[in-house]
Order: C-alpha cells, then structure tokens, then sequence
C-alpha cells in the first residue's frame, strides 16, 4: 500500500510533474548545444557519432541495475537520486575540453538519464492510482514542454554566444534547486520485489511489429535529438541560431502532439493514429532532404516532432494486452528491441553523413517512418 504523509493528491502531481519537467529540459539544454561541442572540438560527423555512442551506452548499461536498485529502494529516492547525477553531469559538461573528458561525461549523462527517466516514470504510475480519470499522459507532454522550453533557452544562448560552461552550469544549479525544494512533494510507495527476469527480454513473433515500429520511432526521436540542429548547419549552410530555431520547431510540434493525442485517437484510434505518425515522420524527413532550404526543412521537421510524438506510448499501450505474454513482459521485450534504435542508429547517421553526407543519412532515417507504416498494418483491429 502507497504512503504519503501530509500531501493531496494535486501536491504529489505537482511533484511529479515538476520532475518530469527537469528531466526534459536538462536533457534539451545539452542537445540544443551539440552544434556547439563539435564546432569547439573541431569533430567531423563520424567523430561526433562516435562521442555521442557514450550516452545511449550509460544509459543502456544502468538499465538492468535501476531495475533492481527500484525493486529495493522507494522510486522517489531513485528518482533523487537520477536527477542530481544527472545535473551535476550537466555542470561538468561545461567544463570539458577533450574528446575523451565529454566521452566519460555523455556515459555518466545516460546512466543519470535512465534513473531519472525509470524512476519518474515508476512515480506517474503512483500518482495516477490517486485519480480515477486518465492523467499519466499529461506527464509525458510536460516532459516535451520542459524539452521545447530547454531548447528555447539554448537558441537564446547560442544567439548571444553563451559558453557551454555558463549555460549548463546554470541549468545544473537551478534544477538541482528545484529537485531538493520539490523531492517532500513526491509519492512515497514501498518497493516491491520483482521477479526474477533474465538480463535482455526479446519478443516473440507476436510481439515481433511493436518491436519494429518501436525501434524505428526511437531511432528517428533520437536522431533528431543529436543531428537536426547540425543538419541545419551543415546540409543547410545556416547559422547556429537558424539551426537552434528548428530544433526548438520540432521540439514545438512534438509537444503539442501530446497534449492533444490523447483525444485525436479517441476520434480516430490508435491503429489510424499510428500509420498517420509514420507518414508524418516519412515526409517530414523526406521534405528536409529534397528541399534544403531553412524553411520547408523545419517544417520538415515539424511534421517529424507531430510523427513521434504518441508512437511509443500507443504501442505499449497495445502491446501490454498481449494475450501471450503479461504486459509488463511484453512492453519490456519492445522496450529492448527500442532502445536499441535509440542507441546505434544516431551514432550510424555520423558514419553514413561522413561517408555520402547528412542529406543522405537522413534519407535512411526517413525510410523508418516508412517501416512504421508498413508494420502498422500487420496490427489486427
């Protein structure tokens, strides 16, 4: 049974919400300012793709230990804990100068990342027993809120040409401020010991589609994560500023996506909501590409941020009833299978971009949209 002491249900929300929010504008505060780390380290785009492998790689090696750290500790203190790793590494990003110094950084960034992102989400899952009505998506649009806000905030610092040190290290003391004033406005719930699962859970055949269409949709949200504002910079020949402001475009689109989502789909369902994410994020990417000019790429880019928004979570909701697995079984293995595309496929764009050019690695990016149209249709009504 939950305990909480001397909290409503709005205050534990409030909490959750506001963790939810430092978790998405740190991480954008960092993204909107890769332009700037491979312009000071003077990286080609293998080079960038080889550095930016280490924080998909600290957050996929954490994963099975924040699985067991929450099966003994309370989500809330994991949850504290994620978020002041996580910003202290923000702090030291700033004060890196070699290649070898953002590698070790960018690791501990995705292990700070994964027990942050784990443990607020375990959160959400407590605070939404206290509602009878449906409020856990709202989360994740705060979340795109807190990543368009960040991004906004890195425009205005790259346009006045802000050092990294400044603006992270800023960003890392006002969110560990607002972790420590809000960490008494958290849901309190005893930890319960989980079965004993084997380290990487795979889908089965059935399993096989969301697993897909989860992989392809990570990869794209992940890439334009990392590359979309070096895309502007090189495949478009824009400044830093122009680049900036796409970035914050998709991250607008994104946003609004989640918040309206959840009643889109109640007009049209969520198979139809899926194939229409896929085709936004095929020609959204395509338009980038064959048209390389500032304007039509982000709107490009935009119908991108609209396209991922709502994938991840609808397939899991899908998946999870599953009549040949549990649903936590099941939303694990497509979750494996998912982060895998969150974690080789960026670093892969680098290779192909320094090979051909970043026009054409988006063009591969952009026939991942097309897969998600493709598997959406093995979805049985």
């Amino acid at each position: 049974m939950a305990e909480f002491v001397n909290k409503s249900p709005r205050d534990l929300r409030i909490g959750c919400a506001v963790f939810f929010f430092i978790s998405g504008f740190g991480y954008s505060s960092w993204a909107s300012r890769i332009p700037s780390v491979q312009h000071d380290l003077h990286l080609n785009e293998a080079q960038l793709g080889s550095l930016l492998f280490a924080l998909p790689i600290g957050l996929m090696a954490t994963m099975p230990v924040t699985g067991r750290l929450l099966s003994h500790y309370t989500s809330r203190s994991i949850m504290m804990f994620g978020a002041l790793l996580f910003n202290a590494v923000l702090l030291f990003l700033g004060l890196a100068t070699t290649v070898w110094q953002f590698a070790v950084i960018l690791f501990a960034l995705g292990s700070g990342r994964n027990l942050l992102n784990l443990s607020v989400n375990a959160q959400s899952v407590g605070v939404q027993s206290l509602y009878p009505k449906s409020i856990i998506t709202t989360f994740h649009g705060i979340w795109s809120m807190a990543g368009f806000a960040g991004a906004a905030v890195g425009y205005i610092m790259v346009s006045f040409n802000i050092g990294l040190l400044y603006h992270l290290g800023a960003v890392s003391l006002l969110l560990c401020a607002a972790s420590i004033y809000y960490y008494p406005s958290t849901f309190h719930q005893k930890p319960k010991p989980v079965e004993r699962k084997p380290f990487l859970i795979l889908p089965d055949k059935h399993m096989l589609k969301f697993a897909v269409i989860c992989f392809a949709c990570m990869a794209c949200e992940n890439t334009m994560y990392d590359w979309s504002a070096i895309y502007f910079e090189k495949a478009i020949n824009t400044g830093k500023a122009t680049a900036t402001a796409a970035f914050v475009g998709y991250m607008v689109a994104m946003t609004i996506a989640r918040f309206v989502g959840d009643k889109v789909v109640t007009r049209i369902g969520i198979k139809n909501m899926l194939n229409y994410s896929g085709w936004f994020i095929f020609a959204g990417l395509l338009l980038a590409v064959l048209v390389p000019y500032a304007i039509p790429a982000a709107i490009g880019f935009m119908l991108v941020g609209l396209g991922v928004a709502c994938v991840v979570p609808l397939v899991f909701s899908i998946a999870g009833k599953s009549a040949t697995l549990s649903s936590g079984a099941a939303i694990a293995s497509i979750s494996t299978i998912g982060y895998f595309g969150f974690l080789l496929v960026p670093p892969f764009v680098g290779y192909v971009a320094q090979a051909v050019g970043l026009r054409w690695s988006f063009g591969f990016i952009a026939i991942l949209g097309g897969l998600i149209v493709i598997m959406v249709q093995k979805i049985k009504e």
